[in-house]
C-alpha cells in the first residue's frame, strides 16, 4: 500500500501551530484533539520541526513547569523525515521503527502534503492484510 492510500482515509488538511507558539498551547491542542504529535509550520505546507508529547516530556524532566511558557521553536524536533506519497506503508513502517518516531509528514518536494501516525500506518497494513488473507481463502474455498 502507497503512503497517497493512507492519506485518503484521512481527514485533509494538516494541524499545525507556529514556531512561536508556546508549549502550552501545544499542549491544549494535543490533550484536545487526542494526538500525539502538530507540525510546527509557518505557512502550513512548510516544516520547521515537529513537536510531540515525548518532546513536550523531556522538556518538563529537564526544566519543570517553566517550559510550558517556553516556544515552541526551542523545544521541538528540528531534524524531521518526511515521506512521499509514493512511499509504500512498508518502507514508512520500517523507517518509523528504526528511528524510533511515530509520526511523519508527508512531503511533495518541500511541501507538505499530508502527515501520518504509525497508527495510520499499521491500520492501513493490517487492512491490506485481511484484503489478501480473503482473496486467498476465497481462492482455497472456490468462491
Amino acid at each position: 500500500m502507497l503512503v497517497s492510500q493512507i492519506l485518503k482515509n484521512k481527514a485533509q488538511g494538516v494541524l499545525t501551530v507556529s514556531p512561536g507558539a508556546t508549549v502550552r498551547e501545544v499542549v491544549e491542542i494535543l490533550t484536545n484533539k487526542r494526538i500525539g504529535a502538530v507540525v510546527v509550520s509557518k505557512s502550513g505546507t512548510d516544516v520547521k520541526g515537529i513537536i510531540s508529547e515525548r518532546d513536550i516530556v523531556r522538556e518538563l524532566c529537564r526544566a519543570g513547569a517553566v517550559c510550558l511558557d517556553e516556544k515552541v521553536e526551542k523545544v521541538m524536533t528540528r531534524a524531521v523525515l518526511g515521506c512521499s506519497p509514493k512511499d509504500t506503508s512498508d518502507a514508512v513502517l520500517g523507517t518509523m521503527t528504526s528511528k524510533r518516531f511515530r509520526h511523519m509528514p508527508v512531503m511533495e518536494g518541500d511541501t507538505m502534503v499530508g502527515f501520518i501516525s504509525i497508527g495510520d500506518v499499521v491500520a492501513a497494513r493490517m487492512s491490506e492484510l485481511q484484503m489478501e488473507k480473503d482473496a486467498l481463502t476465497g481462492m482455497i474455498m472456490g468462491n
